[in-house]
C-alpha cells in the first residue's frame, strides 16, 4: 500500500484570476474613470478586468452566429445570444467568476454610489457579444426594465479601434463614438435620453464584447440571468 501524494495545481491553475480578483480589478477602473455629461451622463472605463480574465473569456468556445442578412436590433437574433447564464456558469470557470464578481455587494454598492442608481431588486444579465461584418444597431435608450448598462469591449484586433458604441443626443442625431479598446468599457444609467447604437460599418473578423445589465423584476427572459432566483439585496 502507497502512501497518496498530494497533487499541487499548476501555476496556470493557481494563478488564475477569480471573483476578487475581478471585483479588485473593476473597482479601481470605476474609480479612475473618464466622466462626460454631454449628450447624457457616461464612464469610460480602462483595465475593468485581469489580463488573464479577458483571455479566458476570449476563448470561450462559442461560434459567432451569422446575421442571415439581418440587423437592427439584438434581439432579432435572441435564438443564437449567449450569455454567462446559470449553465454556463457551471460549464466555465471564467463566466461563474465574472458573474459572481458582479453579484457581489463590493461591485453592486460601488455601482451605485459612483454613478447615481438604485440596483436593489434588480438581477444581474452578461450577455456575450460576437458581432460580424453586416452588424448595426438603431439607436435605442436601454431605458425601462435595465437600470444599468455596461459595454465592455474585449476583441484585440487593431482593425476594430473605430468600432466603439455609436452615441446620440435626443434628437438621435449622432453626437460621437466611444473608443473601442480591449478591456475598456462604456458605461450608463438607462435614461430617455440615452441613445446609443452602432452604426453600419465594416467589421474585420469577430467584433467581442460583455454588455452587462442589471434589470428590474419584471424582465421575462429569465433564462438570461446569472442568478434568476437571487435578485440584488
Amino acid at each position: 500500500m502507497t502512501d497518496s501524494v498530494a497533487v499541487e495545481p499548476s501555476a496556470a491553475s493557481h494563478d488564475k484570476s477569480g471573483a476578487d480578483d475581478i471585483i479588485r480589478c473593476f473597482v479601481a477602473s470605476l474609480d479612475s474613470a473618464k466622466r462626460d455629461d454631454e449628450p447624457y451622463r457616461m464612464w469610460t472605463l480602462e483595465s475593468c478586468f485581469p489580463a488573464d480574465t479577458i483571455g479566458d473569456i476570449l476563448t470561450l468556445p462559442f461560434e459567432a452566429p451569422p446575421l442571415d442578412g439581418i440587423s437592427g436590433k439584438r434581439e432579432l437574433h435572441n435564438n443564437t445570444r449567449k450569455y454567462f447564464d446559470a449553465d454556463n456558469r457551471k460549464r466555465f470557470p471564467v463566466c461563474e467568476a465574472v458573474a459572481q464578481a458582479f453579484q457581489d455587494k463590493r461591485i453592486t454598492d460601488h455601482i451605485e454610489k459612483s454613478c447615481g442608481t438604485n440596483l436593489s431588486g434588480s438581477y444581474l444579465r452578461i450577455e456575450f457579444a460576437q458581432d460580424v461584418d453586416g452588424f448595426w444597431l438603431e439607436p435605442h435608450t436601454d431605458l425601462g426594465v435595465k437600470v444599468f448598462t455596461m459595454l465592455a469591449y474585449l476583441s484585440k484586433d487593431p482593425s476594430h479601434r473605430d468600432l466603439g458604441t455609436d452615441i446620440y443626443d435626443g434628437n438621435k442625431q449622432h453626437a460621437g463614438r466611444s473608443p473601442f479598446a480591449s478591456n475598456t468599457a462604456m458605461v450608463f444609467v438607462p435614461s430617455n435620453n440615452t441613445y446609443h447604437g452602432f452604426e453600419k460599418r465594416p467589421i474585420n473578423g469577430v467584433r467581442t464584447s460583455l454588455i452587462i445589465n442589471y434589470v428590474t423584476d419584471e424582465w421575462r427572459a429569465r433564462e438570461q440571468l446569472a442568478f434568476p432566483e437571487a435578485p440584488i439585496a
